[in-house]
């Protein structure tokens, strides 16, 4: 990341983010102000005449310090990501919304391959730290979208939100008949920000050159405005939630909440609450619950893609919840859903099952035809692409336990990424830009758990059950 990006994301106001809320302006939730469509870039400009003297004073500051051997920095980090830099940058990004912050959070649940530590840190604090609206704009937005009489519905409502993330908040509330539930209100302006926002980002990212061309980023950012259009749509989102329910009807191991539809549109979502913590407060688990809810959410991961043909993308840890008193995983947050053509599953699994058999022919071939590499890349490419797939088949490859937080499947897939970055000549297909996200969550959770998995089992049994076409 460069300099002249950080540059333009520093805000003047440096208060801690806990202190803060913000005042939602766009989509004409207030009567006036700033349009939705202008939300982000305001916000990576505004004051920057302020910034300058502090940012350059802050960072020679440092490189003094380091310098004279008087700092704690790496000397190959930048002198701008300083502690208070970072403290700036978090505080902007949980202002704005939409895309940039949603940016953030796909950023925070990665391993590293791509981003240096101090910027993960910068996502990870951004995914915990949004900021959210003042109560008489939640009440208004909830009430522009299920009626003035919508309270007639509810015992009580908690006005303070249990939480605040990219497009929406969330509220606490009891329903007349005595159930816990959960309302989702969506931050009036981000629908119509979509496109603006993501032209923004994409305009920085190409202006500052903080990415290589081999990651293809206009791709990704397509991709990224497809599925927020989807997650802002929350009547789609229900329907998703319910469509889920129904293929986990008797699980024994997972819960889908119910909707309430009553309480539903397309900008509010209630759901019953479930009694539980998210995945990531994982310290007073004991080694069997972690091997339990490895292997549960790996078996989901492949269910979804290869029977189900359609998958909850987003891994955030906050969407998967432990149920202490059932001993059950609860599944949230179903907007970014989407369904997998039966061409593609079927070229994937033989991708994936050669992988585990240690077939590189398979790989190889399989690749070709679904249009990860061209037939034209060099040598090199194609070996440093293959190897990487046969990395990440290796856990599904052996009978006994797989150690994952011993694994070292994250260094050596880094050790290939220059090749594959400086010789790429085609993005991956579409499908596997939300997929790829959802199995390497799953991988990256169960290396967060310490979880020792027999993984080879879960993807005999796909392939044993699967027909392709």
């Amino acid at each position: 990341m460069t300099d002249q990006y950080l540059f333009i994301f520093l805000p003047e106001d440096s208060r801690p983010i806990s202190s803060q809320t913000w005042h939602v302006t766009g989509g004409g939730a207030n009567g006036g102000g700033r349009s939705g469509s202008g939300v982000l870039f305001y916000h990576l400009v505004h004051n920057s005449a302020g910034l300058a003297a502090g940012l350059g004073v802050g960072a020679v500051a440092e490189f003094s310090k380091r310098t004279m051997g008087m700092s704690q920095g790496s000397a190959q980090s930048s002198p701008f990501l300083t502690e208070a830099n970072i403290n700036r940058l978090v505080a902007t990004l949980c202002r704005v919304r939409g895309a940039a912050l949603k940016l953030g959070q796909m950023i925070s649940i990665q391993d590293g391959q791509f981003i240096s530590p101090e910027i993960q840190q910068i996502f990870e604090r951004v995914r915990d730290g949004a900021d959210y609206m003042p109560p008489k704009q939640a009440l208004r937005a909830i009430a522009s979208e299920l009626g003035a009489d919508w309270r007639d519905h509810l015992d009580s409502f908690d006005e303070l939100p249990m939480a605040a993330a990219s497009i929406g908040q969330v509220h606490r509330a009891v329903l007349k008949d005595g159930r816990h539930v959960v309302m989702k209100v969506q931050y009036p302006g981000v629908a119509e920000s979509i496109d603006s926002d993501i032209n923004n980002i994409l305009t920085l990212m190409n202006s500052t050159k903080i990415l290589p061309e081999g990651l293809f980023a206009e791709n990704a950012l397509r991709v990224a405005k497809k599925e927020l259009s989807w997650e802002v749509d929350y009547k789609r989102e229900a329907e998703c939630a319910k469509r889920f329910a129904g293929y986990l009807e008797g699980h024994p191991y997972f819960v889908v909440p119910r909707i309430i539809d009553e309480l539903s549109s397309e900008r509010v979502l209630t759901m019953e609450m479930l009694d539980g913590w998210a995945l990531d407060q994982h310290e007073n688990l004991t080694q069997t619950q972690r091997n339990e809810i490895g292997h549960h959410m790996l078996d989901l991961c492949l269910r979804e893609v290869f029977e189900f043909r359609f998958m909850q993308t987003d891994p955030n840890w906050s969407n998967f919840f432990f149920l202490p008193k059932e001993n059950k995983i609860g599944l949230l947050d179903f907007g970014a859903s989407r369904d997998f053509p039966k061409t593609f599953t079927d070229e994937y699994l033989r991708v994936i099952h050669g992988a585990a058999r240690g077939d590189r022919k398979a790989v190889l071939d399989g690749s070709l035809r679904m249009g990860f590499l061209t037939g034209f890349e060099t040598d090199v490419m194609m070996k440093a692409h293959t190897d990487a797939v046969m990395v990440l088949g290796e856990p599904f490859a052996s009978a006994t336990p797989f150690d994952f937080g011993a694994q070292h499947v994250t260094g050596r897939i880094r050790q290939l990424m220059p090749v594959m970055l400086e010789h790429r000549l085609t993005p991956p297909p579409e499908e596997t830009y939300s997929l790829h996200r959802k199995l390497s969550g799953a991988f990256l959770l169960c290396a967060k758990l310490q979880s020792r998995i027999i993984c080879k089992p879960i993807l005999e049994n796909i392939v044993g059950s699967y027909r392709y076409d």
